[in-house]
């Protein structure tokens, strides 16, 4: 009988708190990257982006970090029913830094925290019956409350058919066998972990562990010793992880680590250790929960973990279905695989947080316009900002809570609009561009990094280029080089980047004009997350744009429609021209939208009231004419 779920896991969640400083100590980091953490929590993610359907089982505080948690874990795929909100302890935190090669100090938190106060009333049977699969992990069975769950979960497993998988996971100052500063430390013998732990193996169908585990699980210190103890007492599926030279799969009788099967390895540089092995629990999960043979598990796992060794953090850098197929499909791997950009941008665009299919935008991140329609008013340069603000408020009356719609904002006039459209869940990108640059440059922002560092995570970053092909080539180096700074300054802060390309200003637009700009940028190395176009001649010059998109980057979101301060008959006949070219996804219009409101706002001949109905209704009037324009071409 199919289930509903691939698979549950149990037990450690915790927000993972990554040094960014690389071979820097503990004690010298300056700044933390955030992620979900622990080790059931990394493979329910792992499992999720390899294509099962997961679930996760543990609790996490009733605050913020406990809402990031259950938020990443519900964009990820992974399914949150059994993570119960405890409203008396926080959500674990743990901090992490790599300080050398293979050496990476890390402090756990988790004193009284919530993960630990998981019970046997937070196993519902329904939860664990629906799942082929539940994996149980050794922290979990350190406390007598913790024990008593994973136990439940592994008889209502067993009396629904379920398979038990043990990911043994053994830190020994989770048990009280090292101290705070010991986070790294992976073995410390112990009859009574030992005992634990071996209470547990005859109930499972796969247990899997490194030599240090699988010797605390078998009460040896010899890894082929404490194998041949573990199998006298299961008849599981044995896989002992081997660090750099991979895993070895047993069934059956063990005499020799000879007597195993190990999959294809992978010598890439090891940059950080931590969270490796729940990547590597992820692979093998989605080859042999899905029957595939010992071998090709075997390379799944050891791939997913060559992607954990060779990044900073845990499971915001597990490898995608996608990721991983294209890994494995390579003759060649980069020693480097965090340098490989055509994975990198496969990982990028496969993990980004879901975006808009259409895009209806008001846009109002213009600062130039809108200074000399308040200067020729005589009105003080600051009323600015309360303009944008009610340019929110159109825009938010025309959506009515709705998806799909959007607001360009700069953050020198549009800070509080920003706060107001984010209160409404708009789609929002904000310009870099100095206003009327040609060549490109900046607005504010020599050091482009530490400024976008600061923006929020969802703020899609938009810059303006007016580029030409025919533009003298000292110009289009140093727009090229702009851009490409750009690009770089995006990926590095992890931000969505929207490319506006006019060229229509400096030059004559042919059917190959913009399409050839495209496939320039593409050639750079730029991949942008989305493009923002003018209008174009015919249906020729979109078939090209199209064309050169979709075989530089088949992720990329789509295009945009941008407005020139066209008319609203013009716009509506541009709709129709780009309604049957599924690449162009909505649009982003400004000044055909604000203008006229603006001009009468600032000379006081209209009231706030006033030119939120007057902008409004333009943008009703555009958002109607799209969606005519885009159904009639549905129903062609």
């Amino acid at each position: 009988m199919t289930k509903a779920l691939d698979v549950v896991t149990i037990g450690r969640c915790s927000v993972d708190l990554y040094g960014q400083q690389i071979g820097s100590r503990l004690e010298d980091i300056a700044s933390f990257a955030k992620s979900v953490g622990g080790c059931p929590a990394n493979i329910a993610i792992g499992t999720a982006r390899l294509g099962l359907k997961s679930a996760l089982l543990t609790r996490v505080g009733a605050e913020q970090m406990g809402g990031f948690v259950r938020e990443q874990l519900a964009r990820e795929g992974v399914e949150t029913r059994g993570v119960t909100v405890d409203a008396e302890r926080l959500t674990a935190l743990v901090l992490l830094a790599v300080e050398d090669e293979g050496v990476s100090p890390m402090i756990f938190y988790r004193s009284d925290c919530a993960d630990m106060a998981l019970c046997e009333e937070d196993v519902a049977e329904d939860l664990i019956a629906s799942a082929a699969s539940i994996v149980v992990t050794g922290t979990h069975f350190s406390k007598p409350n913790t024990e008593a769950a994973q136990k439940k979960a592994i008889r209502l497993a067993k009396a629904h058919g379920g398979k038990v998988v043990f990911d043994i996971d053994y830190r020994p100052n989770l048990w009280g066998l090292a101290g705070h500063a010991s986070g790294f430390e992976r073995y410390v013998a112990s009859d009574a972990v030992s005992a634990k732990l071996q209470a547990v193996l005859p109930d499972c169908d796969l247990i899997v562990g490194t030599e240090e585990e699988m010797m605390i699980a078998g009460g040896t210190g010899d890894p082929l010793q404490a194998l041949k103890a573990i199998r006298e007492v299961s008849a599981a599926t044995l896989v002992l992880k081997r660090g750099a030279m991979g895993c070895i799969i047993f069934d059956g009788p063990i005499e020799s680590l000879e007597d195993g099967v190990a999959g294809r390895g992978f010598p890439i540089e090891v940059f950080n250790v931590l969270g490796a092995g729940d990547a590597f629990m992820s692979g093998l999960l989605a080859g042999w929960l899905r029957g595939r043979p010992h071998a090709e598990c075997a390379t799944m796992a050891n791939a997913c973990g060559a992607f954990a060794v060779s990044r900073l953090l845990c499971s915001p850098e597990y490898p995608t279905e996608p990721e991983l197929a294209a890994f494995l499909a390579k003759d060649r791997i980069k020693r480097r695989l965090r340098q490989d950009e055509e994975l990198n941008q496969i990982h990028w665009a496969t993990t980004r947080r879901p975006g808009p299919e259409r895009l209806m935008a008001l846009a109002c991140d213009h600062r130039m316009q809108i200074e000399e329609i308040a200067d020729a008013a005589g009105v003080p340069r600051e009323r600015i900002e309360d303009f944008k603000v009610l340019t929110v408020e159109a825009a938010a009356a025309v959506a009515g809570g709705e998806p799909g719609f959007g607001m360009l904002l700069d953050g020198i006039y549009g800070q509080r609009a920003m706060y107001k459209a984010a209160g409404h869940g708009f789609w929002i990108g904000r310009p870099v561009e100095k206003p009327g640059s040609r060549p490109l440059d900046f607005d504010h922002m020599d050091d482009l990094g530490s400024h976008l560092v600061e923006w929020p995570v969802d703020h899609v970053i938009k810059c303006l280029c007016f580029y030409h092909p025919d533009d003298p080539a000292e110009l289009r180096e140093r727009q090229e080089r702009e851009l490409l700074r750009l690009w770089d300054a995006s990926r590095t802060v992890g931000r969505e980047l929207l490319v506006e390309i006019i060229a229509g200003k400096h030059g004559p637009l042919g059917e190959d004009t913009v399409a050839s700009i495209v496939r320039r940028i593409y050639d750079l190395g730029i991949k942008p997350d989305w493009w923002k176009l003018e209008p174009q001649r015919n249906a020729a010059a979109w078939t090209r744009i199209e064309a050169a998109i979709a075989e530089a980057d088949p992720y990329c979101r789509g295009i945009v429609l941008l407005g020139l301060d066209a008319p609203e008959a013009e716009l509506t006949e541009a709709f129709r021209a780009v309604a049957g070219v599924p690449m162009v996804k909505g649009f982003a219009v400004g000044r055909t939208i604000f203008a006229h409101a603006a001009r009468a706002w600032f000379a006081g001949e209209m009231d706030d009231a006033a030119a939120v109905a007057d902008m409004a209704k333009r943008f009703a009037t555009l958002v109607a004419a799209w969606r005519g324009a885009t159904n009639q071409a549905k129903a062609a």
